[in-house]
């Protein structure tokens, strides 16, 4: 037999190294049992805040949510990692919003062994919304993005959990997929999920009932087009400056231009700049036509601050609607 050379023991020695890697990282990636830890707690991976809150309103102290976006990251420019990945693979659970909000889910979810992970796709069977963002007839275009539609994927709007009937059903989701992994807390979820059903219907009843008795019914946004969905349910125009659904589209100096005409045509005495978005956009707006700048969280994520708070989705929707009856000019 022939010798081995120094370079043929160091790629010996490295093939080694990646093979005991591999190793580490099934043994690491394997679910333990039902409920995915150690503690007996089911463990649950969320790609955005509102599945994280939901999921930590249905699950109690008997689950363990993860959220997948780190404080105060915008969700559409987010990247999973690689350690991102190995956390999905752990978890009993995967929540996320849809192919549309998380087009990486889907390609992270084909490479995955499934066999012991449930995963919640949000959006079945909701109605996705559909149009042109930042265009005057947005909203007259509708559709399922479940029932086959031809559309282009950058036309579907993926903001579902900003009407809260879509929440509802979320919450159901949510709760169905817990009971599925830890039955024998299947009760305890599914009275969880009653009780906050109810406060998402008062939060949509409270919504009606302060915006049907504005004098103006018109949003100028200086964020991206978020707000959809919320605008449908409650009978307002939404007009913003971006001219898609995701913040990395940069608004040109037309589009500002049309959101400023808006505030003027509808004397609006308000622009709404958003959380975790630039807002330049917004401030232009402001500076423009005098309008007053206020603030609007699509909730998406939170900030570092927020997250140690314990702020839940029911507390950003309050103080959203406080400023829409400020800019809106509720009584």
């Amino acid at each position: 037999m022939k010798p081995v050379g120094k370079r043929g023991r160091t790629a010996v020695i490295a093939i080694g190294i990646i093979c005991i890697s591999i190793f580490l990282l099934t043994i690491a990636c394997r679910p333990g049992g039902d409920t995915g830890t150690a503690s007996g707690k089911l463990e649950v991976v969320t790609t955005l805040f509102p599945l994280y809150d939901f999921t930590r309103q249905v699950g109690g102290d008997r689950v363990q949510v993860a959220l997948l976006l780190p404080p105060g990251v915008e969700p559409h420019a987010f990247e999973p990692r690689p350690g991102d990945v190995a956390r999905i693979q752990q978890a009993a659970v995967f929540i996320y919003t849809g192919k549309f909000m998380e087009p990486w889910a889907e390609r992270i979810l084909t490479g995955l062994d499934r066999k012991h992970l449930r995963i919640v796709d949000a959006s079945r069977g909701i109605t996705l919304r559909r149009g042109e963002a930042g265009h005057e007839d947005h909203d007259h275009h509708e559709g399922s993005a479940h029932q086959g539609h031809r559309h282009a994927d950058a036309n579907v709007d993926p903001h579902v959990w900003l009407d809260f009937e879509n929440d509802i059903r979320i919450v159901d989701s949510i709760a169905a997929a817990l009971a599925e992994g830890n039955p024998g807390n299947g009760d305890f979820y599914r009275r969880n999920a009653a009780s906050y059903r109810e406060k998402l219907m008062a939060l949509d009843r409270k919504y009606r009932e302060t915006l049907s008795s504005c004098r103006k019914k018109v949003i100028a946004h200086g964020g991206h087009f978020a707000f959809g969905y919320m605008a449908h349910r409650f009978g307002l125009e939404y007009h913003t400056a971006y001219p898609g659904f995701t913040a990395d589209a940069e608004p040109s100096p037309r589009d500002l231009m049309r959101l400023s005409k808006t505030v003027r045509r509808h004397g609006l005495t308000a622009v709404y700049q958003e959380e975790l978005v630039s807002p330049k956009i917004a401030e232009a707006v402001s500076r423009e036509t005098g309008a007053a700048l206020l603030t609007l969280h699509p909730a998406a994520n939170i900030g570092r601050e927020d997250m140690e708070k314990g702020v839940t989705f029911v507390d950003l929707m309050e103080k959203n609607l406080e400023n829409l009856k400020r800019g809106l000019a509720c009584p």
